[in-house]
């Protein structure tokens, strides 16, 4: 965590005042809205318009490239970290006016997909457009993501972090099933306007959250006589940032939890492209039907995983409970894939499908505040946006494998693959807990 020194008394703040340092309770709400915001165009994209391209017949190689386009930004969000660490001295807040600003522009890059008329058949033209709004969206999560971890104390980050990913989730669970619907019945644009719409109406109220007393509200304002800034600025340069973050990133214990972590997320992704294309196209499940699982049970299940495994990661400890976690992602993908010959009945279909929604907020409810925990001093941002890009990056190159995988092999065989993957992630964890066992123990 960063350490504030105030050179000056606070002054007093209304009970719920909307400063993110002072109110617990506001912490929870805008953490998981802001990650809301990333999971609903997310769901658009990655379900609800996925699912419909493999109904309008076109080849998985085609769907998994437009997948990958649509999560490229993300993998560069290592790019933006260190400027995001060097340049945090405005008035308005270290973080906020980056989130603003790119929340903004996100909104904006959503609006121009209103040029397209017939998605099917402007895939290209498609994924360019995501492209763009990812590029914007990757600088908001990467800005949010530094707030988080400069912002939530330790005692909370467990539950937070959980709220953060059900917040991505539900985001996805809403923008895969409710836009599906739009994109289906009211058409593609009626569904661009909707997500664009809720993307300026979250803008608009973050605009109105401070992260600390000291900060102002509008550009162009001077703090108050007397309240002097928290220190925001340093005098690294960004050549030492990289460096530093480099050694972050290369440090062994960072490898050692880090690398099976992204195993396990490239597992699930992997898997659950392959499995989705195989129910519109060999099994004829509709891609409303599909995407509707995500935005109905799968967001039930979300909401559960993310109130007990806040709760217990930060009861029982991360650290102590990512085995246990990758423990039951080999399992589910074993067994869903051990039940392929009857993957057409369609309740074990379905229960596949939405089992599948607990497997990514499992893990990140303690991967997340491990990842947070490797973080070094004056690099905390963009260590930490590079840990969360190099999820992501694992998700897209998921993707762009599992849509490549389909023209050789069949789905189950790519299970079997992907539980494979899951396992040595899982073993790897487990060995080098042992190892860190023996050596403190001698």
């Amino acid at each position: 965590m960063e350490n504030y020194v105030s050179t000056t008394a606070l002054p007093a703040v209304p009970r719920f005042t909307l400063i993110l340092t002072q109110n617990r309770r506001l912490r929870f709400i805008t953490f998981f809205y802001l990650y809301a915001m990333q999971g609903v165009p997310a769901g658009f994209a990655l379900t609800a318009l996925a699912n419909y391209l493999a109904a309008e017949g076109l080849r998985a190689d085609r769907i998994g490239t437009f997948v990958a386009m649509q999560g490229l930004p993300w993998t560069f969000q290592f790019v933006w970290g260190p400027f995001l660490d060097k340049f945090q001295g405005s008035p308005m807040g270290r973080r906020r006016p980056w989130v603003v600003m790119a929340q903004f522009m996100a909104f904006l890059a959503s609006l121009s997909m209103l040029f397209i008329d017939d998605p099917a058949s402007n895939v290209m033209l498609l994924g360019l457009t995501f492209l763009v709004h990812g590029t914007f969206a990757s600088i908001q999560d990467a800005s949010v993501d530094a707030m988080a971890i400069s912002t939530i104390p330790e005692q909370e980050r467990g539950r937070i972090n959980a709220f953060m990913r059900g917040g991505f989730l539900v985001g996805t669970g809403v923008g895969a099933a409710g836009l599906s619907y739009m994109l289906r019945h009211q058409g593609f644009q009626t569904a661009v306007i909707t997500q664009s719409t809720f993307l300026l109406l979250a803008t608009i109220v973050t605009f109105f959250i401070r992260e600390r007393p000291t900060d102002v509200l509008f550009p162009g304002q001077s703090r108050p006589t007397g309240q002097l800034a928290d220190k925001q600025q340093h005098d690294h340069s960004i050549s030492w940032l990289f460096r530093e973050l480099f050694r972050g990133l290369t440090a062994r214990r960072s490898l050692n939890l880090y690398l099976p972590i992204l195993l396990v997320y490239s597992a699930q992704e992997i898997f659950i492209r392959s499995y989705n294309v195989h129910l519109i196209q060999r099994l004829g499940w509709s891609d409303t039907a599909l995407s509707g699982l995500t935005g109905s049970y799968g967001v039930l299940v979300v909401i559960v995983v993310i109130l007990l495994g806040g709760w217990l990661a930060d009861r029982v400890g991360a650290r102590k409970l990512l085995p246990y976690i990758m423990g039951v992602h080999v399992t589910y993908l074993l067994t869903i894939t051990l039940l392929a010959p009857h993957w057409a009945n369609p309740t074990i279909a379905a229960a596949g499908a939405v089992c599948w929604n607990m497997m990514d907020p499992s893990l990140s409810v303690a991967a997340i505040p491990i990842l947070m925990s490797l973080c070094r001093t004056h690099v905390e941002g963009s260590q930490f946006t590079t840990y969360m890009a190099l999820v992501n990056l694992s998700s897209v190159v998921g993707a762009f494998v599992s849509g490549y995988a389909q023209r050789v092999v069949q789905t189950p065989t790519i299970g079997f693959f992907a539980a494979a993957m899951a396992g040595a992630g899982f073993l790897w964890v487990v060995g080098t807990r042992k190892s860190e066992a023996r050596i403190n123990a001698g």
